[in-house]
């Protein structure tokens, strides 16, 4: 995939993956998308082109978004640094293989690649939250990355199937005011409890 040809960014968000979390033993103005509704063929064609052509939006945040979502919907409660290229090369080749098959469905196929697994129920929630604002200084790139992964998790978790790139920063706001009151809570069970509002008071994740 183009979006994800970008070595020098890869390895960045890499090391700033294990920088915020691995310690432990973007899209704008953009347009909601429903993944039971959103086909393969839309996704490949449409929403992926739209992010790698408009500097304003984000195509490998759109993966790292999806990566997050896939791995909360397995059940699993870790990331995986090393799984975001491989994870968005075979949900491209399932997708341009599927067409008519919508990204939910393509992304129950799709497995991350389980390897350094970094455990989000051993990771106190405000170690996190102290680790990604030094970060948002020094490296914003990096950290709005890593906090789209964040998003996608907690979407999956809310039972919804609603990607709204807009939404990340009321999403960031939310979680770093619940780390702050629960700060010993780990982050995986913050993220299992963030609920946000859009500025209209609409819900960011209605029911499916």
């Amino acid at each position: 995939m183009t979006c994800l040809n970008r070595s020098h960014r890869k390895m960045k968000l890499l090391a700033a993956i294990a920088l915020v979390i691995g310690f432990v033993p973007c899209m704008s103005r953009a347009a909601e998308l429903n993944l039971a509704t959103l086909t393969c063929g839309k996704y490949e064609n449409e929403v992926l082109p739209a992010a790698a052509t408009n500097p304003t939006a984000d195509s490998l945040n759109t993966v790292m978004w999806l990566l997050g979502y896939s791995v909360a919907k397995s059940g699993a409660h870790v990331m995986y640094p090393d799984a975001l290229a491989p994870f968005g090369f075979a949900l491209d080749n399932e997708c341009k293989s599927n067409p008519v098959e919508s990204l939910l469905d393509a992304l129950a196929i799709v497995k991350p690649e389980p390897k350094n697994p970094m455990n989000l129920t051993t990771l106190e929630c405000a170690a996190f939250a102290s680790r990604h604002v030094a970060m948002a200084r020094t490296d914003p790139e990096s950290a709005n990355t890593i906090m789209m992964w964040l998003f996608g998790f907690s979407t999956a978790r809310s039972g919804s199937h609603i990607f709204d790139a807009d939404s990340l920063s009321s999403f960031q706001t939310a979680l770093l005011a619940n780390c702050a009151k629960h700060p010993q809570s780990s982050l995986f069970d913050v993220l299992s409890t963030v609920r946000i509002s859009k500025a209209v008071g609409s819900p960011v994740h209605p029911k499916p």
